[in-house]
């Protein structure tokens, strides 16, 4: 079923009695403040907040779209578990639908979304997930053989391209050299999408001009393998014994060739810079905390799982890939006090949950105890994979990801930082890295 757009709440829609009833905001001009969220968001939304309470409104491009800001985990959880018909998110995403595709979860809405979700779960899930581990290790014990040692690195850019490795085989299934050296360079122009590539999302005759005919050439080339390798997975009669995610996508539903693309295209940009990005902020603190790189590198000599993903949680919890998530109301919602409009944009913000003393004591401090022991933290604090229907089905991927990495690392390393001071967090697309790429120093163990 396809559902009719909702009309944005903006400047055109916005009555002034309406905009008297919204959750108070800046004034400021609808451009300055679409300029400062896209490049100082985790810096703006923790004044407003101080400014003008738990909820507010911002005005954003397109249109001076309303926007109202929630970072209470009570309100959120009312967002995340709203109905899909009543609250949208892939109205939200239509500018991705050009690079991962009209099939893409991230894009749909209600049954559409429920269906490929519902098609998607066995692939994440339980044995599946056990299934991937050992290539994944695999993969992360040849990482850690071959980082330079006793000299300062980019650790940011060692783990986007382990994490590139583990999508085209591990999600994939491309394990023939030949391919994956014809698929890597291919791929990683993929993955680094220029954003107004997306643009091409309304705006389809953009694709005659350059970098839009480029980056479609190269959407080409990286299709044709990938229908290739689905066409000839689909002949293959071993699919049970084969541990991959593609393999396990052809046995969990009934997809179309083009529905398959779509999935693996969105697996890859979702999941590529979101778990490196996740890793590169782990080291970034353990290389400037030697009590709690210690504590690591006994959990990973003794196979203390718990513990490195206590580690990985940890990081993303003080370091949110991801700052906020956003829902479009198909009809007038209630929260945090407010009778919300029909068409107004809400806006969970992952960072200042995860900021809030009242949540998180000293939230600056890097403790993965926090994720341990007889008290550990409610979910409902710890968002960094959004929450209801649409939290990501990659989320038990990217942690068991996570601990196979540090634990291939710390096994072997110690981890010193180039620099004593923390590294600026740095906005590239929708991400937060690390200013520095994660500038580290490794070296043997003694």
């Amino acid at each position: 079923m396809t559902t009719e757009p909702t009309p944005l709440l903006d400047s055109r829609t916005l009555d002034r009695r309406t905009a008297r009833e919204l959750p108070p905001g800046p004034s400021w001009p609808m451009a300055v403040q679409t300029a400062v969220f896209a490049v100082r968001r985790a810096q703006w939304f923790p004044r407003l907040r101080d400014r003008y309470g738990d909820v507010f409104t911002v005005r954003l491009i397109p249109g001076g779209r309303v926007v109202v800001v929630l970072s209470r985990p009570e309100h959120i959880r009312t967002v995340f578990g709203a109905s899909a018909e009543v609250l949208h998110t892939g109205e939200g995403n239509t500018i991705m639908a050009a690079v991962m595709g009209a099939n893409s979860p991230l894009v749909l809405d209600e049954d559409d979304h429920l269906r490929v979700r519902r098609q998607l779960m066995p692939a994440f899930h339980g044995q599946a997930l056990h299934g991937y581990q050992s290539l994944v290790a695999e993969l992360s014990e040849a990482t850690a053989a071959n980082v330079p040692v006793g000299r300062p690195f980019r650790m940011h850019d060692r783990m986007r391209a382990l994490t590139l490795e583990v999508i085209l085989q591990v999600v994939f299934g491309v394990t023939d050299e030949n391919r994956l050296a014809r698929l890597r360079p291919l791929v990683s122009a993929v993955v680094q999408v220029n954003p107004l590539i997306m643009l091409a999302a309304f705006y389809p005759r953009l694709m005659r001009y350059p970098p839009w005919r480029r980056y479609r050439r190269i959407q080409r080339d990286v299709d044709a393998i990938l229908y290739d390798e689905i066409a000839a997975r689909r002949r293959r009669s071993d699919l049970a014994d084969r541990a991959d995610v593609l393999s396990q996508l052809l046995q969990a539903g009934t997809w179309t060739d083009v529905e398959l693309r779509d999935q693996l295209v969105t697996l890859l940009l979702a999941g590529h810079e979101t778990t490196a990005t996740a890793l590169a902020w782990a080291f970034h603190e353990l290389a400037r905390r030697p009590s709690v790189l210690r504590r690591a590198q006994d959990a990973a000599d003794a196979d203390h799982d718990a513990y490195l993903e206590a580690v990985a949680k940890e990081a993303l919890r003080l370091h949110p890939v991801i700052y906020q998530v956003g829902r479009r109301s198909t009809e007038p919602f209630d929260v945090a006090g407010y009778r919300l409009p029909r068409g107004t944009t809400l806006m969970p913000a992952i960072g200042l949950v995860h900021a809030d003393p009242a949540l998180y004591p000293d939230p600056q401090q890097f403790r993965p105890e926090r994720f341990l022991g007889d008290d550990p933290v409610p979910a409902s604090n710890w968002i960094p994979f959004g929450g209801g229907t649409r939290r990501c089905l990659g989320a038990g991927f990217s942690l068991m990801e996570a601990t196979e990495v540090l634990r291939a690392l710390l096994r072997r390393y110690d981890v010193r930082a180039r620099r004593p001071e923390p590294e600026p967090a740095h906005l590239r697309n929708v991400t937060l890295v690390p200013g520095r790429g994660c500038d580290i120093v490794l070296r043997p163990r003694s």
